[in-house]
């Protein structure tokens, strides 16, 4: 059985990504991409769908392995330490940068004590698990060559490794100062075995690579190292090709234990590009946020009454869903669903955050073309025929579409940021159609959006229900954090969606969405509530929740898509792309907050502090 989600860590190589546990088993991986089919599926199985696992070899039950970790300094290179009776190693997980194509995913055991038996298991499963490999010897090397259909796994190491029950074993000990070196690559079968390459200098190279890539990060006061590690990880789930990056590496981990709401997130969603574009810039990572607006540019293009809700890491838009039999799931959370239906749903809060995010790109300097521009006209035009539709809405229910006050709130800033485009940037629009349209839409909002009983925005035109993404409403600038219907609605979502200090998205169990009730605390909203303590001035309770939030990140700073806040558990898709983003810009915020307050006490000869805050 897999362990706690928050047991695992994360490493990568920026195309695809492996969740080692801390057993010292490497659970998950889908080779060559993130979104290809695993060979190592364990996570959502057994240890028979495949699993590669070094640890100490105990012997006997009454022996305890004492276990920690940590990511070595500012890189994502893992170190896993076990301390036994007669001695302690260190398991060093990396994925180097490729050569020629070849993944690779390299282990070190390096003795830091005494001597301590190892154990290493190997067993390659393609096809989520379904396919065992024909394995054969590498000709005069130590190691061994896994084949099935196009898919070639090598691995090479320093030790003897011997066939046992369908899985590659390797025993042996660790003293002081020794180091063992396992080499995994991955090819396409038809071609040659890849060369062997030197664990040590991969390690090395790694180092540098990482500590090169951290110096840009800013300083974010007390919150500079949540927010660093939180940049490593949208770095690791960036397609480096690309620069799409991933929702996150895995799919179907339950949003409940033993539920049904099990998703593929191993792909882009549009809807994350504002905030992420925002996180990234104002981190500094200026090539980044280039090469995400890059992937939007080329993913949306084409037809703009075609506009999808998700792409592919190249922007692929045939994301079909269908559901892996064979596997029982995360603890049993059936079904493992492969894919995402929901990339044909209708969702117009895409558009605003399209929009949002070009406009954003073109503040920071991200320039584009008229070819985008003129996209976006039609993009525009095509909104305009079609914004008084019902859709899915930003949480894709399964239940049929409805009149979300999120999406109409997202249409306001598709145009809304059209307008400020044009006029910054004189680019060629009809303006005051723009912006007649805006308070069409902006007047429809709060008269349908709005219950003046609750003194809160819902989440539909006519519902009771609340909604946590209304917490966007002032940090889309749609109402200003103080107008009192904003106010309103914090102080109705802290009273009713509020669990432990988190907050829940909605609650599964008044509102419809087509699944059955039950989820977790979404971590992205709980940080949206910080944003808005903020801008309403109740700094102290802001900063209360922002260390919660990071408290319950896992030992490595890792977070999932949602939390449960009862059983202390990580629950959801990990690591989660929007929960980090989301961290990073509310950590921001905090640090600026600061900033401008310790400037104004100072007063320091009229110098003035930068005040852009997180609009988009």
């Amino acid at each position: 059985m897999s362990l706690p989600i928050e047991d695992y860590a994360l490493i990568g190589d920026c195309q695809t990504a492996a969740l080692v546990a801390r057993d010292g088993g490497i659970d998950w991986l889908c080779l060559p991409r993130f979104d290809s089919n695993a060979c190592f599926a364990a996570l959502l199985g057994t240890a028979d769908h495949g699993r590669w696992r070094i640890a100490p070899e105990r012997a006997e039950v009454d022996a305890p392995v004492k276990v920690s970790r940590r990511y070595r300094d500012d890189t994502l290179i893992l170190e896993t330490f076990f301390e036994t009776a007669t001695g302690s190693v260190a398991l060093i997980d990396f994925m180097p940068p490729r050569i020629d194509g070849i993944v690779y995913v390299i282990r070190i055991v390096e003795g830091r004590a005494g001597r301590v038996a190892m154990r290493g298991e190997l067993a390659v499963r393609f096809n989520y698990g379904s396919t065992t490999p024909w394995v054969t010897r590498l000709p005069e090397e130590n190691g061994i060559r896994a084949i099935a259909g196009p898919d070639m796994v090598t691995l090479r190491a320093d030790v003897e490794l011997k066939g046992e029950g369908m899985q590659t074993i390797a025993r042996f000990d660790v003293e002081e100062g020794g180091r063992v070196a396992f080499v995994l690559s991955h090819s396409a079968s038809h071609l040659p075995v890849p060369a062997a390459i030197d664990a040590e200098i991969a390690l090395a190279n790694s180092v540098k690579i990482w500590a090169k890539w951290n110096e840009r990060v800013v300083d974010a006061g007390p919150y500079t190292k949540a927010v660093r590690r939180s940049l490593m990880v949208l770095k690791a789930l960036t397609f480096g090709p690309t620069g799409g990056i991933v929702a996150a590496p895995t799919t179907s981990l339950p949003e409940a234990i033993g539920g049904v709401r099990n998703w593929d997130y191993r792909y882009c969603w549009l809807r994350d590009a504002t905030l992420t574009l925002f996180a990234l810039m104002n981190a500094g990572y200026y090539e980044e946020a280039q090469a995400w607006r890059m992937w939007l540019e080329r993913a949306v293009a084409g037809d703009a009454s075609k506009l999808r809700i998700m792409y592919g890491l190249a922007g692929e838009r045939r994301l079909e869903e269908w559901e892996i039999e064979w596997l029982p799931g995360y603890e049993n959370s059936r079904p493992v669903r492969i894919g995402n239906a929901a990339s044909n749903q209708l969702q117009l809060d895409v558009y605003g955050q399209l929009m949002a995010a070009l406009h954003y790109a073109r503040l920071g300097g991200l320039g584009d073309g008229d070819e985008v521009w003129s996209f976006q006209l039609k993009m525009l035009e095509h909104l305009e025929t079609i914004w008084r539709l019902p859709d899915s809405g930003i949480w894709e229910p399964r239940d049929g579409p409805q009149h979300f006050t999120f999406s109409k709130v997202m249409v306001w800033t598709a145009f809304d940021r059209a307008v400020k485009s044009a006029e910054k940037f004189g680019l060629e629009g009809p303006v005051i159609h723009w912006r007649a349209l805006c308070q069409v839409i902006h007047d429809e909002i709060c008269e349908k959006g709005f219950d003046a009983g609750r003194n809160a925005f819902v989440q539909s035109y006519g519902s009771q229900a609340l909604d946590a993404s209304l917490l966007l409403i002032p940090l889309t600038g749609f109402l200003p954090p103080d107008d009192p219907r904003v106010v309103g609605t914090v102080h109705a979502i802290e009273r009713e969606l509020v669990v432990d200090g988190f907050v829940l998205r909605y609650s599964t169990k008044e509102a419809s969405d087509g699944l059955p009730p039950g989820e977790g605390v979404f971590l992205a909203c709980s940080f949206w509530l910080v944003d808005n303590l903020r801008l309403q001035g109740r700094i102290d309770e802001a900063r209360a929740l922002f260390e919660r939030l990071c408290a319950i990140a896992n030992d490595v700073g890792l977070l999932a898509e949602e939390y449960d806040p009862i059983a202390k558990r990580q629950l959801g898709n990990f690591p989660q792309a929007f929960s980090h983003v989301s961290l990073i810009n509310s950590a921001l915020g905090l640090a600026r907050t600061a900033c401008m307050a310790a400037d104004a006490k100072a007063d320091a000869m009229g110098t003035s502090v930068e005040q852009a805050d997180m609009v988009f």
